[in-house]
This record gives structure tokens, sequence and C-alpha cells, in this order.
């Protein structure tokens, strides 16, 4: 009794003080001055005329290509898809305010870990629903294409399958910025086997949980919150099919689309295919860092330059039951 008292006592004090630090931690980010500047480049576009066209080159110059003539603007403002893409964008965007919280909120948390950080300018567009590239990230600008994030029931998604559709939600938008920084941060992969794939993508999704935990764990991986939990309940089996069936070291490049990659499901090749998200193995992965961040004393910094190998070895990672 009184050794369970004890251990009871050890582990509310813990509690306590983890509570403590992230309280701390919270204040710290929040304290942090900084400030956001946002450019509606799509609402200008949509209300210029073709006098507006140089005025417009001159503030946003590197979204006119020197090889295209006004004239090719000057018809894009009349085209009737263009016009369409306006306004759908402006009847889910009106405003950015939620999103420029969001935004700032993710700046101050990256500022926070990694204090070279500088907030680029945001500029929000149409990128005639260019999903691939609905956000990029270069040096000290941040595009952001909003006709990719109007709902997954949006008649622009149409035809489109339905695990791309659901990621096309302006929930997912802060997601995706914070992923476009991840992969700057994070040293490009080296290894090729599964066990590197998905301790790689494991550092990404650890990361998003340090500088985006305003935002929930199925946003974070762009998974619906019944996707996520899902994940949680098969993750032994999961685990143990990667196992048993030897993958971990395995080089083989198809369990890349199996696991990793964007799909509608995971390729276990059993009934629950069915069921199951895609992209599993990157949950998996986040399991693993996760483990090994509680089990060592490892900065943010320092988690990016360990090998995978080392991650997997002091992770002491055991699923959920």
């Amino acid at each position: 009794m009184k050794k369970l008292i004890f251990i009871l006592l050890i582990t509310t004090q813990a509690l306590f003080y983890s509570c403590a630090d992230e309280d701390k931690t919270a204040d710290e980010i929040a304290k942090i001055p900084m400030e956001i500047t946002v450019s509606r480049f799509d609402k200008a576009f949509a209300d210029a005329t073709p006098n507006d066209i140089p005025k417009l080159k001159s503030q946003y110059p590197y979204l006119f290509p020197r090889q295209y003539p006004d004239s090719i603007w000057e018809a894009k403002l009349k085209d009737t898809i263009q016009k369409e893409l306006n306004e759908e964008v402006t009847k889910v965007f009106s405003n950015l305010e939620e999103e420029e919280v969001d935004l700032l909120n993710l700046f101050k948390h990256i500022k926070y870990y990694f204090p070279d950080f500088k907030a680029p300018k945001v500029v929000t567009l149409t990128s005639d629903v260019g999903y691939a590239n609905r956000v990029i990230l270069a040096d000290s600008l941040l595009l952001i294409g909003l006709d990719n994030y109007l709902g997954e029931d949006h008649k622009f998604y149409k035809g489109f399958q339905s695990y791309i559709a659901t990621g096309l939600d302006k929930q997912y938008l802060v997601s995706d910025v914070a992923s476009q920084f991840c992969f700057q941060m994070l040293p490009r992969e080296k290894g090729r086997t599964f066990l590197d794939h998905i301790i790689y993508y494991g550092k990404e999704l650890y990361l998003k949980d340090k500088i985006m935990p305003f935002q929930t764990e199925a946003q974070r991986i762009v998974y619906t919150p019944e996707q996520l939990e899902w994940a949680g309940v098969n993750e032994e089996q999961m685990w143990r099919y990667f196992v048993e069936r030897e993958l971990l070291y395995s080089t083989d490049k198809l369990l890349q689309p199996r696991f990793i990659d964007p799909a509608p499901f995971s390729k276990f090749q059993l009934e629950l295919d069915s069921e199951s998200p895609g992209r599993t193995g990157r949950y998996i992965g986040w399991q693993i860092v996760r483990s090994f961040m509680e089990n060592n004393e490892v900065t943010v910094q320092q988690l990016l330059n360990i090998p995978s190998e080392e991650i997997f070895k002091k992770s002491k990672y055991k699923p959920k039951r």
C-alpha cells in the first residue's frame, strides 16, 4: 500500500511539473514580439481593371513572370472561370482574421524553438486549384492558394478522389504551412529503408506537435477525427504487421505508396484496408519519435540530425494496446 501511495505521489508530482513547464513555455511564446503581414492579392486581382495591371506588377513582381505580356493578365481578368474562383474564395474567406491569428501563433512557436526564424510576408492568391502546390514557402515569402481550401464538398473538387478532397479545407491551411516550414528545417532524407522514411515523417509530425499545439492532432497529420481514432485503435496491429513481415529495414520502393504517400487507404493487403487511412507509416513514425523524445534528454533542434536507427533503438517504443 505504501509503495502504491509513493508511486502515485511521484506520478502526480511529475504531472504537476510537466504542466508547470508547459504553462511557462506558453507564456514565453505569447510574449514574443511579432507582427504578421497578409496581402490579399486574390482580392486585389479580383477587383482590378486592365489599367491596374502595371500597379499590381509593381507590388507583386514575383507573381508576374516577365515572359508573359500584359495581354495575358488582361484576358485572365475577364476569364469566367477566374471570376468564379474569385467569387467562391470570397464566400469562404471574406476575411482572414482567424487564419491570421493562427499563422501568427504558428510563427511565434517557430520563433521560440528556432530563434533565427523571421516571419515571412504572407500573400494569398488563387492558383486554378493547384492543390499539389497549395502552399509555397520561399525565403521570406509565403504564398497560399486559397482556392485549395474551400471545403471537401465544394463543386470545384468534384471528380477528385476523396482522400485529396478531404485535405482541401481551411482547417488544414495552417497545418500545410507548418509542414512547409518543417521540410525546410529537416535535413534531406538520405536513408533508403522503410524505417528511415517513417522516422523522417515522424520528425515532421513531432515538430508540428511543438509549433502548432493550438490545433488538433488530426489537423497536424491531416486526418479526419475518425481516421485518427482508427490509427490509434489499430496501432499495435499495424506495428506487428511491419515487424512480422520484416519491413522496417526493407528498401522496397513499393512500401512508399503503400504506407507513406497520400492515398485513399493503406495497403496491408488485409480486410482492414478499406477502413484504414493512408499514410499510416507516417503515423507510426510519429509515435516512435514521440517515444524517443519522452525517453531521452534531447532538444527539438538536436532531434533533426539524429539518425533514424538511433531514434528507433533509443525510443523504447511500444504501441498502444
